[in-house]
């Protein structure tokens, strides 16, 4: 072969080496499946170990997700700028209908909403009932002395320092776990106020996430709260206990969470939306919660909903061992299957 042959061969060769590694490169490219979702502050802090862990096993699977309050997943999984939500609170009949129907909830833990406060001085535990809570965020009971709150806690001494309620800002699957409680327990909190991720609160300060209370409350003496039991925990704020339906004071926990949950299994209906705030049972933490997946019934793009689709499972399975390490109830191990069996019927060819 001449000088000018080898040249013509070698730059042949060397094109179609490029070419290959343009074509190797463009299919490893195509093999990377970025999901994005958004939603809830509550199950943040599991989801982000979730999607780590699985992205280990799964390197080609990168799913990414933005904790901007339930209201907020709702509404980008409704105009479809998403491929999943997460939510807190089921969807109403409404906006299940405004969607055609075409979302599926999916429950992934359970959690805890927890009364948390700053009370200079004052190191244990406080006591709660609904009632008084509910009195609490209506702007009645204004002192930390306040007769209501001293003969629940005799032992404590309480200061006259005035009370600053702070609560969510935004909309929020966390306000509306806990409004779904005070409703149940306060006929007046229920004739005023009601239920709903955003609520016209009659009293108090507006944090943004369940990060924005947990600071509020950090910052501001005599100040109380609501957050999700991870948040309190990882914070080392003080907590108070709640008393149950069955009259025990409880404090939340993944065995009070798991106890809630255990008691909604009976009455778990098709399509996982359940209240299961003020459980009936001995051990139950009343202010207990699922958190919801939202997952189109037939997405657009097939790839992503079979990664999807592998990702939830392994969460309902493998990926619930790392609930309680982080504070959250596992899915009861009656439900698993009937979820498993919904995610089978979405379309994913």
């Amino acid at each position: 072969m001449g000088s000018s042959g080898f040249r013509h061969h070698h730059a042949a060769a060397l094109a179609a080496g490029l070419a290959c590694a343009a074509a190797i490169t463009a299919s490893l490219a195509a093999q990377v499946v970025r999901i994005d979702g958004a939603g809830a502050t509550f199950p943040n802090p599991i989801y982000s170990k979730w999607f780590a862990e699985y992205n280990k096993l799964h390197p080609q699977v990168q799913i990414n997700y933005q904790a901007i309050g339930s209201g907020g997943g709702v509404r980008q999984v409704e105009a479809r700028t998403v491929f999943f939500g997460a939510s807190d609170m089921p969807l109403t009949p409404q906006q299940i209908q405004a969607t055609g129907g075409r979302l599926v909830h999916l429950p992934t833990v359970l959690g805890a909403v927890v009364p948390v406060y700053n009370i200079p001085g004052v190191h244990g535990e406080l006591k709660f009932t609904g009632p008084l809570l509910a009195d609490i965020f209506l702007g009645k009971v204004v002192k930390w002395n306040d007769g209501q709150i001293a003969r629940l806690n005799p032992d404590v001494a309480l200061p006259a320092a005035d009370i600053t309620a702070a609560h969510r800002a935004d909309g929020s699957g966390t306000t509306y776990i806990w409004v779904d409680y005070l409703s149940k327990v306060s006929a007046e909190w229920q004739a005023r106020v009601g239920v709903g991720p955003s609520v016209n609160w009659p009293a108090g300060v507006g944090g943004r996430g369940n990060e924005g209370v947990a600071a509020l409350v950090s910052q501001v003496p005599g100040a109380i709260g609501y957050v999700e039991l991870v948040y309190a925990v990882q914070t080392g704020m003080k907590y108070g206990l709640v008393r149950n339906a069955a009259g025990e004071f409880v404090r939340g926990s993944v065995a009070s969470v798991n106890a809630a949950a255990a008691a909604s299994v009976a009455r778990m209906p098709p399509d996982f939306r359940v209240s299961i705030t003020d459980a009936p049972g001995p051990g139950t933490y009343p202010i207990s919660s699922f958190t919801w997946l939202l997952l189109y019934q037939s997405p657009d793009d097939k790839t992503k909903a079979r990664a999807m689709a592998d990702f939830v499972k392994w969460a309902l399975t493998d990926g619930q061992k790392y609930c309680a390490e982080l504070g959250y109830g596992r899915v009861p191990e009656a439900i698993v299957p009937l979820e498993l069996a919904v995610l089978e019927r979405i379309s994913t060819s």
